[in-house]
């Protein structure tokens, strides 16, 4: 994919912008997508055994082990995501979830697309940042190391 300074833009002067901001706009995206996650996820860190239930009627037995691993998963990966540490495994094992719930939803509850719209664009946007990883506003990236 070309750069969006390779490209004919309608107004060309917009250029400059689009450079500067790109990497901002996506140090953005992550962040709250990560905040979002942990605002998700802290309720089941208090009560981690608290989706036994749940899991297990996805068929994710024991959901003694599935449920805190579910919790950790929300409120730990999403700190990191929105840090930008361990970006890429944080965001694969977030997008993970967010693929079960697309399951939970369309298939399990029958809701179709409509009920899992939210979860298929959530998946995605982790799913772009496994691939993308933290970008230079990270900890990985000051760290000088990423996965």
């Amino acid at each position: 994919m070309r750069e969006s300074s390779d490209r004919k833009l309608f107004i060309p002067a917009l250029g400059g912008l689009y450079a500067a901001l790109r990497e901002s706009a996506e140090t953005l995206l992550r962040v709250v997508a990560g905040l979002a996650l942990v605002t998700h996820g802290a309720p089941k860190i208090v009560n981690p055994f608290g989706a036994v239930g749940t899991v297990e009627k996805l068929g994710f037995y024991p959901g003694a082990f599935w449920s805190p691993l579910l919790s950790a998963t929300e409120f730990f990966g999403g700190i990191l995501i929105a840090i930008g540490l361990f970006t890429r495994p944080a965001s694969v094992a977030a997008a993970i979830v967010l693929l079960v719930t697309v399951w939970f939803h369309w298939v399990t509850l029958g809701q179709g697309y409509s009920g899992s719209e939210k979860s298929i664009l959530w998946a995605a946007i982790f799913i772009f940042f496994a691939i993308r990883g933290g970008n230079r506003h990270s900890v990985d990236a000051k760290l000088g190391r990423e996965f």
